[in-house]
């Protein structure tokens, strides 16, 4: 019992996850490589990078800042948990040879239990950060939508194209730092909290739309 106790307390690697929720923020570094001297312009074909928008913008870096905060104070809260329940272990195992067996079996078993809710707590606040991150980039997305059609029609792009799908393109024809200066000037930053996935209102299902009344008859 106490080595299952041991892989339940010990296996769980606290520290690690504010990378884990936040491994999904930043767009991966892209390997330098040669660019060619660019092509002649396309009248009316537009480039916009939707990542570059979303993670170079200044509420996009605010966000990112404030995803690593929260993401830090849920390792805390949960570093000092699994502390508590290691050093417990630690202190049973010392009195094995001094208690009864049927008492050592009995906190050990306790502080098993005691260490599977620790877990389902880590995977609770993994999948709250995870939403958290989600609605968040959410938000900026949305803010910038009605930026991107006001510079596609100011710019009188006839189609515009997702640079990040591209190999190569003619700068010129990039629109995306428009769009970033846009977003700028309208939004820097905005406060969020670590959304809260063990609450009642989270925890109900969804609403289900009313059945019609049938027709009745004539």
């Amino acid at each position: 019992m106490t080595r299952k106790l041991i892989a339940a307390a010990g296996a769980t690697a606290v520290l690690g996850l504010a990378a884990a929720a936040y491994a999904q923020t930043a767009p991966a570094a892209r390997p330098a490589a040669a660019t060619p001297p660019p092509g002649p312009m396309i009248a009316g074909v537009c480039t916009y990078s939707p990542e570059r928008a979303l993670f170079a913008s200044t509420v996009g870096k605010s966000v990112a800042t404030r995803l690593q905060q929260l993401a830090a104070a849920a390792d805390a809260e949960l570093k000092s948990e699994q502390t508590a329940i290691e050093n417990e272990l630690r202190t049973l195992e010392g009195q094995r040879a001094t208690i009864p067996q049927d008492q050592f079996q009995q906190r050990a078993l306790t502080l098993q239990q005691r260490a599977g809710k620790f877990e389902q707590k880590r995977a609770l606040r993994t999948r709250e950060l995870q939403a958290t991150q989600q609605k968040a980039y959410t938000r900026v997305a949305t803010e910038l939508q009605p930026l991107v059609s006001q510079t596609y029609g100011e710019r009188n792009c006839g189609i515009m194209v997702n640079r990040d799908q591209l190999i190569y393109g003619n700068p010129q024809m990039d629109v995306t730092d428009a769009v970033i200066a846009k977003l700028n000037a309208k939004i820097t930053t905005f406060p969020f909290e670590r959304e809260r996935l063990d609450t009642p209102a989270a925890q109900q299902p969804a609403a289900r739309p009313a059945t019609p009344a049938p027709a009745t008859k004539k």
